[in-house]
């Protein structure tokens, strides 16, 4: 796999049970990679260690005299100056193109991930986790990835040498074939201290990020209510954790890195000790001397890819558990391909809750829990709870769809709906049924301030569509992302539009003339909003209220606000008193003006007037 054939056409299903698991199955699926990396880095670090003999045989040439033998050495250096060169250059593109591919591969899957999810994906994993996968994370899981090539090199190339050097000078071979694998072992009982110090930075990490990221996207209300310096100051205490984590986890591989370099420099002062004595002895040559001596010196260079790997698992295992994490959520519907792929027509069924929205219906439910509402919209849209009752459309459940055909059927709009940053005309290119035009989409969310707002700030667009939105629509008014959001759904035109408060940023004359445009635009198509506003629920064909988890009442707006006290107490948001008054009154104890107050039934005439007049107009 090359840089340059990215991104896969598949990045293949990750095995991610665990961090481990996940770690090993990326580098599974980059054999062909790791193996190049692995033989470059043989001929790289063989040649390195090839030098002192190479020095060997030239002071031994020297010592005898012989011209032949110096040239022949001066010819083995070369050569190993030129396979050094070679093997380095082309282990670092081999280490890199893994690196970049493993990065990738995480990249995608988390991204499909997302894409399986949707707006679910934020509700069971917190957005600064999945910011932190998405970025740090990567990038540390593809350095233990590549690593892993070169350390296995190294770890060849000393077991060569040490081999090679018992061979070749036996009385000092030992010695340092007894001596490497100490200072190769001698850091494993730091390493889980220094691990825990690495994950215990990596979470403190991730908190300040998540931090981070609800500020920036709540900075507009911070500003509004002054909270700025206080969320400010938390995360400057955030900050400063993640400041002493990273401290603590530092000096923990200073002391790994400090004992790697005093270690062999033990072992080279022990070889030459011993070394000088063999010679004045008479038993080894100065030539083996120095070729001993420098072997060993050599051999730091691949020792120090033992506390890389050390290091780069550390640091990757916590962000390998975060992206497996993330990656084993599974949509809570399942078997993709166990029904054709056509979308069915037909009623809407919630068995969960007995919500019915028929097909080609204006279906309005009431919910005094918003969080509920939250949670059953969602579960409209085919992301049932574990072990939950699927959704059934048109007597087909929505978990039994391939997810593509699910998504087709039903579209879930959520209370806070995210713009990207790109022009409105990118905005509003999403996949439709070419059945709503941009203009109408647009024309029926009332966004016609909103083009002319854009039109004005922008300097170089003629065309309002060619205007560009800023990140998460920030430069825009509350009411505004909610318009655009709006058109932007009512584009794609699906089989059924689920709509959670859609409505809530805009003003009551605003929010009257959306109604109309959400009911003719959806003429004979189903749709469901979940809201508690008079001037939607008037204008809905049918009225749903669910109390506690269950269809509580089903009618109109203005019967059910007549008759039914819990509709009444969300909708006008009458008081725990009144609805008590209310249940006297149904039972024969007090007379219905008594029930009431004077200004409460002032106001409730008022809302119905209110209510006769749009009608009237309309």
């Amino acid at each position: 796999m090359q840089i340059q054939d990215l991104p896969f056409q598949d990045p293949g299903v990750p095995d991610a049970r665990s961090g481990p698991r996940f770690l090993w199955w990326l580098g599974r699926n980059q054999l062909g990679g790791q193996f190049k990396a692995l033989a470059w880095g043989l001929l790289h670090f063989t040649s390195v260690a090839g030098l002192p003999f190479c020095v060997g045989v030239a002071i031994e040439a020297v010592v005898a005299r012989s011209g032949t033998r110096l040239a022949l050495a001066g010819a083995l250096l070369a050569l190993c100056g030129f396979t050094i060169a070679l093997g380095d250059t082309f282990l670092h593109r081999t280490a890199v193109t893994n690196w970049i591919t493993a990065a990738a591969r995480v990249q995608q899957l988390l991204s499909r991930k997302a894409a399986q999810l949707g707006s679910a994906l934020t509700r069971r994993v917190a957005a600064g986790e999945v910011i932190a996968v998405s970025t740090g994370d990567v990038e540390k899981i593809g350095w233990f990835v590549e690593a892993v090539s070169r350390f296995t090199a190294a770890a060849l190339t000393v077991v060569l040498v040490c081999v090679a050097l018992v061979v070749y000078q036996p009385a000092l071979g030992i010695v340092v074939a007894i001596g490497v694998p100490v200072l190769a072992l001698a850091v494993l009982p730091l390493l889980p201290r220094a691990t825990r110090r690495a994950d215990e930075q990596r979470e403190k990490a991730g908190r300040a990020t998540e931090l981070a990221s609800d500020t920036v996207a709540g900075l507009r209300v911070l500003r509004g209510i002054g909270g700025e310096d206080l969320f400010l100051d938390r995360y400057r205490r955030a900050s400063q954790e993640v400041r002493h984590a990273a401290v603590r986890s530092a000096r923990m591989w200073a002391l790994i890195s400090a004992i790697q370099v005093l270690l062999p420099g033990v072992l080279m002062i022990a070889v030459v000790w011993y070394g000088v004595g063999l010679a004045r002895d008479g038993r080894i040559t100065v030539g083996e001397l120095v070729t001993v001596y420098s072997a060993v010196m050599l051999l730091g260079y691949p020792l120090r890819h033992f506390e890389e790997i050390a290091m780069a698992y550390s640091f990757s295992r916590p962000s390998a558990k975060r992206a497996a994490r993330v990656l084993s959520l599974e949509r809570a519907t399942a078997t993709e391909g166990s029904r054709e792929a056509a979308v069915p027509s037909g009623d809407l069924y919630d068995p969960a809750t007995g919500l019915l929205a028929p097909s080609g219906c204006l279906t309005a439910v009431v919910c005094g829990d918003p969080d509920a509402a939250g949670r059953l919209a969602e579960r409209l849209g085919g992301h049932a709870p574990e072990g939950g009752m699927s959704v059934l459309l048109a007597g087909v459940p929505l978990d039994e769809l391939p997810l593509d055909s699910a998504r087709t059927a039903v579209l879930v709009q959520d209370k806070d709906p995210v713009l990207l940053s790109g022009t409105l005309r990118e905005l509003l290119d999403v996949p439709a049924s070419g059945g709503v035009i941009a203009e109408e989409a647009l024309a029926a969310a009332q966004c016609g301030d909103v083009l002319e707002a854009l039109a004005q700030g922008s300097l170089d667009a003629e065309d309002p569509l060619d205007a560009r939105i800023t990140e998460r629509g920030r430069s825009l008014s509350g009411g505004q992302r909610q318009r655009l959001a709006l058109a932007r759904s009512l584009i794609t035109d699906p089989e059924v539009l689920v709509l959670d408060e859609p409505t809530s940023a805009v003003d009551s004359h605003t929010e009257a003339r959306i109604a109309d445009g959400i009911r003719s635009l959806r003429a004979d198509r189903t749709t469901v909003v979940f809201t508690s506003s008079p001037l939607l629920l008037d204008l809905a064909e049918r009225v749903v209220l669910v109390h506690e988890g269950d269809v509580a009442a089903v009618g109109v707006h203005r019967e059910l606000v007549r008759k039914e006290p819990r509709y009444r107490a969300v909708v006008t948001r009458e008081t725990d008193e009144e609805t008590a008054s209310d249940a006297l009154w149904k039972d024969g104890a007090v007379p219905r003006e008594d029930t009431v107050p004077k200004d409460r039934r002032t106001a409730l005439s008022d809302v119905l007037d209110e209510l006769e007049e749009i009608e009237e107009t309309a």
